[in-house]
């Protein structure tokens, strides 16, 4: 199995324990609070993970150029963006619509990364990502055609959300692209997890930044509550850390629409969550969405 399949999978297993721990904020937090504990948290563990790589790999540190700048500045407002549409979309009477329409950014991202990148997917990459949105529709719960039309316009910040977490994907892979040609020496597996480590550091710095920003603003008293939380954020933020750091490596390894189709098995680790912890019971339908899923992703790697 390719390695950025194994980074993919390893990122929506991490990203599924992040949200598992950062659930437990909310009963603190606003749901802004909860999200900012990602980024704030976060931001000591990128930069010593840059630190120590940087030491260890003893690679030189790439040239920030203004293309750089531009594809992770943008890949950084998007996903911030993203997080807020979401949370718009989830918030009405169409919660499992809403997310299943975000979900859409596989596909959006193939069209983005073709427009934007010029890196196309194959027939039966397309057949995958569409497969495996099938599926996704069918975990998300009992959605039928007539949702579409009759549910609040509120849940249409779900296709907002997926447009923004595929164009945020295809920044991140932009940017790490750009540093990647520009250096001078062969690529190696070294140099890649670098590149995605400044990529990363630099897009949770600003993230850090725009949202403390808009929490003093907007949500006086959220920034000192978030700060009384730290005990348990920190387990938040390095966790967040871990995970992104394989979703970064995996975009800079390979196209982004495929990174991002794979790591819907993210919904099958959440599933397992519900029946593990919860007690849930499983559907008859999840059963076949999950076999889609499955079905999809075996199908790109």
């Amino acid at each position: 199995m390719s390695v950025w399949v194994l980074l993919t999978i390893a990122g929506a297993f991490l990203q599924n324990l992040r949200s598992l721990l950062q659930r437990q904020l909310t009963e603190d937090l606003s749901v802004n609070g909860a999200a900012y504990v990602r980024f704030l948290f976060a931001l000591p563990f990128v930069w010593l993970f840059l630190a120590l790589l940087s030491l260890v790999s003893q690679v030189a540190a790439p040239s920030l150029d203004l293309e750089f700048w531009l594809y992770v500045l943008s890949g950084a407002v998007t996903q911030i963006i993203a997080t807020s549409a979401l949370v718009a979309a989830v918030s009405g009477s169409h919660f499992a619509l809403g997310t299943a329409l975000s979900k859409t950014e596989a596909v959006q991202a193939a069209l983005l990364g073709l427009v934007i990148l010029g890196e196309g997917v194959g027939p039966m990459a397309l057949a995958g990502i569409g497969i495996s949105l099938v599926g996704v529709f069918l975990l998300s719960g009992n959605i039928r055609p007539k949702d579409l039309v009759r549910a609040d316009r509120r849940v249409w910040f779900g296709v907002l959300a997926g447009t923004c977490l595929a164009l945020c994907s295809i920044c991140y892979r932009g940017a790490s692209l750009a540093l990647l040609e520009a250096t001078s020496q062969a690529t190696s597996f070294s140099q890649t997890l670098l590149v995605a480590a400044w990529t990363l550091a630099i897009a949770v710095t600003v993230q850090t930044a725009v949202m403390g920003i808009y929490l003093r603003v907007s949500e006086p008293g959220q920034l000192t509550a978030v700060t009384h939380r730290w005990r348990p954020a920190l387990m938040v933020g390095m966790v967040a850390m871990a995970a992104s750091a394989c979703w970064f490596t995996a975009m800079a390894m390979h196209n982004a629409a495929m990174v991002r189709a794979v790591g819907q098995i993210e919904l099958l680790f959440t599933l397992i969550t519900s029946v593990w912890l919860l007690n849930e019971r499983i559907s008859r339908r999840e059963v076949f969405g999950m076999a889609l899923l499955v079905a999809g992703i075996l199908m790109l790697i």
